[in-house]
């Protein structure tokens, strides 16, 4: 340490470009940038602490330097204790997994509001302070941003917040210094391995949630899964589980399912709710355990969960006016594309062709795409293969990637077309009375990012749009 510490600070700022006078510089290293080139600038900006892993070559007089051994948990610390640690004033509960962490933390956001509380929620799709929206810009944001939401839910007298928390996160140490009441894992599956290099290195951050929790907290696990028992191995919280083929704590088990819903069974209660499918099962009762451990009384938990409504982007669907069924799902691992596809196999009849449009994002993680080609063209009668967002990989190549895990006798199934407007319009094209149409991969966003350029896009509106057109024609 240089310099005083017995001095005022204004804020705590990572980002070089919005440090004001007298704030705190905390110089992280980042995947892509080091905030350590950036100490200069921002005391010239007016930063009089900086916080660092390497202390600079020269020091400026006046300026307060505190070296740390990870920049990145003190910075976590650090916003914790500058909102006054709201974290600690209400129920935080942390979802985790590959997939399912939006529908859950949304649905039980809806839960909670039903049941008449004040609820925050932090996810993917939005963030909520009660009744008051902010937008998303990541699945689990920053320490500052986390933290400042989480004050302003304080301040709105929220009474429970439920958050998605990202193997980013955790392993960007975003989530230190929050206390979290509960976690809850959904599943495991191929996702990221661009960033976390291999399969166990992802699987052991997200244990690293579990074994964060506190004694007081509870920690839920899907018992089906395969790592579920793994994630509570060393967590000091109340371990429950929940499961559809196993013993659990809290079981369910699907009864009928239909394109308008499914019947399932909850602890020997049936319910009718609008979800449809397995993957959905497991979500409705990952929502009603934890329900039910934050001290909600079953049956309301029941007749609230048969009011539930999809989330934005997941299994959302359009009939067109020749009863062809549009599906728009944000299915982008191998793992919830099978999900989805096996889902719509379950419901259907056969007697209909069941057409799935999907891409696969740029620079992320290269070995799903022939894994996810290879799901689509098995489960599919028509499979076309088209852009995401390509960012600043060149979508061709991301396609021709993808083509690769076709198998020989299914070929004939497949189709190119890059660009994804029209890949949409040629499935609807291709589409008659009573086929299925599955637009996978983006969901709820309504942008495609091309070489750093987003321009809006919307898979629901462009189906909706080709309905509308073949419609008139």
């Amino acid at each position: 340490m240089f310099g005083n510490t017995n001095i005022d600070v204004n804020a705590v700022v990572f980002d070089s470009r919005k440090i004001k006078k007298n704030d705190v510089f905390v110089a992280q290293k980042g995947v892509a940038v080091d905030g350590h080139l950036y100490v200069e600038k921002a005391i010239s900006l007016g930063a009089t602490s900086i916080i660092c892993e390497d202390f600079p070559k020269e020091k400026k007089e006046g300026v307060t330097y505190v070296q740390v051994a990870d920049a990145n948990a003190a910075l976590a610390i650090m916003a914790s204790n500058y909102f006054d640690n709201p974290s600690k004033k209400l129920p935080l509960i942390g979802v985790t997994g590959t997939n399912g962490k939006t529908t859950i933390a949304s649905l039980l956001y809806q839960l909670f509001k039903k049941a008449g509380y004040k609820v925050g929620l932090l996810s993917t799709v939005k963030i909520l302070v009660d009744e008051t929206e902010f937008k998303a810009t990541h699945t689990t944001p920053d320490s500052v941003t986390i933290n400042s939401y989480l004050d302003k839910m304080i301040e709105a007298g929220v009474d429970y917040c439920f958050m998605e928390v990202s193997s980013h996160g955790i392993h960007q140490k975003r989530t230190e210094g929050l206390t979290f009441a509960g976690g809850i894992f959904t599943n495991l599956s191929h996702d990221h391995l661009d960033y976390h290099e291999t399969f166990a290195e992802y699987r052991n951050v997200k244990k690293a949630f579990f074994d964060g929790l506190p004694k007081s907290a509870f920690a839920l696990t899907n018992i089906d899964d395969k790592n579920g028992d793994f994630m509570l191995q060393n967590t000091k919280a109340q371990k429950h589980s929940y499961a559809l083929k196993t013993i659990a704590d809290y079981k369910a088990k699907i009864l009928e399912k239909q394109f308008s819903g499914t019947l399932i069974k909850i602890n020997e209660t049936e319910v009718w709710t609008k979800l449809i499918g397995g993957f959905n099962a497991y979500n409705l009762l990952a929502i009603y355990a934890t329900a039910a451990l934050l001290g909600l009384e079953k049956l309301e938990i029941l007749t609230i969960v048969s009011q539930l409504e999809n989330v934005s982007g997941r299994f959302e669907y359009v009939v067109s006016d020749d009863n062809v069924t549009a599906i728009v799902d944000y299915a982008h691992t191998p793992d919830a594309l099978k999900n989805v596809l096996e889902t719509i196999n379950d419901i259907r009849t056969g007697n209909e062709q069941l057409i799935t449009v999907v891409g696969c994002g740029g620079d992320r993680d290269k070995t799903k795409r022939p894994k996810m080609a290879h799901i689509a063209s098995q489960l599919s009668n028509q499979a076309i293969f088209t852009s995401d967002n390509p960012r600043t990989e060149d979508a061709q190549v991301i396609i021709d990637e993808m083509e690769a895990g076709v198998a020989a006798e299914n070929y004939k199934k497949t189709l190119s077309i890059l660009d994804r407007k029209q890949a949409i319009k040629t499935a609807c094209k291709f589409s008659e009375n009573g086929d299925i149409i599955l637009i996978a991969g983006k969901g709820h966003e309504n942008y495609q990012e091309i070489n750093g350029l987003r321009t809006h896009f919307d898979d629901l509106e462009e189906v909706k749009n080709c309905f509308n057109q073949l419609k008139n024609n």
